[in-house]
C-alpha cells in the first residue's frame, strides 16, 4: 500500500487507549509493543510479500530475515514464529513450497526462533513471511520516535535491493552479484539490534519498502525532529544499482514522488541518486538514531560483521524541510 494512502487509513481509525499498549500504529513503527508485566512486554509484527527470487530456498530465507528484522528494529529478541503463506494450488507443486517453508525454518533457526505454526490459502500469486512474537524489557525497548537532535544516523545494511532484484527478473545481472544481493536480504539484522541496544540508541527503524529516506522520515515525523544525510555515504550493494536506475530499470517510483514533499535535495545529488535513496528495500538494514559518544561502542560491538554499515548523517532540530539531502551530513 502506498505509504500516504496507509498514513490517510490509519488516521481514521480508533484511539488506542489501552496503557498496556506502549507501542501502536499511530507512528507507523515497525512493531507493536504490548506490556505484560513491569519486566516483560511482547513485540508482535506481521510481514509478507511476493518472491523477490526465482530460488524458493532463498525466497523462504528473505521473507523470514525480513520479518524477524521488525523484532531486532525494536531492539527486542525474537522468540516464536509463524508463517503467513498464500500459493496458487494448481501452479505451484508441494516440493517449491517445502523449499520455501525449510528456508524460512533455517533463517529463523539461525535466529533461535521457532516456527511452531501458520496459515495458508489458495491465491492467484504466491506470498510469503511471518508473524514474529518477540520479547523486550518495557522500559528499555527501541521505538523509532526517540530520536534526538544531535544524534548520528547509522545504517547497518547497503542499500539497492530493488533495483537489483528487478534486474534480476529481466535476467539483467550476473550470479555474483546476485548472490551477494540475496546475502544482503538473508542476512539477519541479530548483531545490529545487540550492538544499538549496547550502544544506548535513542530510535531505529529497519529500511524496507518506503525505501531509506521514507523510513527516516517516519523517524523524524515521530520523533518531532529533522534530519541531514549525506547522499554519498549512503552504501550501495554495487554501482549496477546506479546505472540500472539510469535506465529505468527499478520499482515502482512512488517513494521517490512522495520524497518531494518531505525532503530538499542539493544540485549536487543528481536524480539517479535521489531515487536510490527511495528505492524499496526488501529486509534493508537497521537505521538507528545513535549519540555520537557511544559510536565507538556500537562500531566495537560490530566488529567483524559481514555488512557495510555506515554513518549516513545526523538528526536535526524540526525545520521545514524534515530531510536536507546533500553531499555533507
Amino acid at each position: 500500500m502506498d505509504r500516504d494512502d496507509l498514513a490517510q487509513v490509519l488516521r481514521r481509525l480508533p484511539h488506542l487507549d489501552d496503557p498496556n499498549i506502549l507501542q501502536g500504529y499511530l507512528t507507523a513503527d515497525d512493531a507493536g509493543v504490548y506490556r505484560i508485566d513491569d519486566s516483560t512486554a511482547l513485540v508482535q509484527t506481521v510481514d509478507f510479500f511476493p518472491p523477490v527470487v526465482d530460488d524458493p530456498y532463498y525466497y523462504g530465507a528473505v521473507a523470514a530475515a525480513n520479518s524477524l528484522s521488525d523484532v531486532y528494529a525494536m531492539g527486542a529478541r525474537p522468540v516464536v514464529a509463524m508463517n503467513v503463506l498464500g500459493f496458487p494450488r494448481k501452479k505451484l507443486d508441494n516440493l517449491t513450497v517445502e523449499k520455501i517453508l525449510l528456508g524460512a525454518v533455517d533463517k529463523a533457526r539461525e535466529a533461535d526462533c521457532p516456527i511452531i505454526g501458520g496459515h495458508t490459502i489458495d491465491a492467484p500469486e504466491p506470498f510469503f513471511g511471518l508473524s514474529v512474537t518477540g520479547l523486550a524489557d518495557p522500559a528499555k525497548f527501541i521505538g523509532n520516535n526517540g530520536g534526538k537532535a544531535g544524534n548520528l544516523l547509522v545504517l547497518t545494511k547497503p542499500i539497492g535491493t530493488g533495483a537489483l532484484t528487478t534486474a534480476a527478473k529481466a535476467e539483467l545481472i550476473g550470479e555474483e552479484l546476485l548472490r551477494e544481493t540475496i546475502r544482503t536480504m538473508a542476512t539477519l539484522n541479530k548483531q545490529a539490534s545487540k550492538a544499538m541496544a549496547a550502544a544506548g540508541a535513542f530510535a531505529c527503524t529497519d529500511v524496507t519498502g518506503f525505501g531509506l529516506l521514507g523510513h527516516l522520515h517516519e523517524m523524524c515525523s515521530a520523533s518531532g525532529v529533522g534530519a541531514r544525510i549525506n547522499a554519498f555515504s549512503v552504501p550501495l550493494i554495487d554501482p549496477a544499482v546506479i546505472e540500472f536506475i539510469s535506465q529505468g530499470i527499478t520499482t515502482k517510483l512512488t517513494n521517490f514522488e512522495s520524497s518531494k514533499k518531505y525532503a530538499v535535495y542539493d544540485d549536487g545529488v543528481d536524480e539517479n541518486m535521489r531515487i536510490a535513496l527511495c528505492d524499496p528495500q526488501t529486509s534493508g538494514g537497521l537505521l538507528i538514531a545513535l549519540p555520537p559518544d557511544s559510536l565507538g561502542v556500537f562500531e566495537a560491538e560490530m566488529a567483524g560483521y559481514d555488512l557495510r554499515t555506515a554513518v549516513i548523517g545526523s538528526l536535526i532540530e524540526s525545520g521545514e524541510a524534515a530531510i536536507k539531502v546533500g553531499k555533507s551530513g
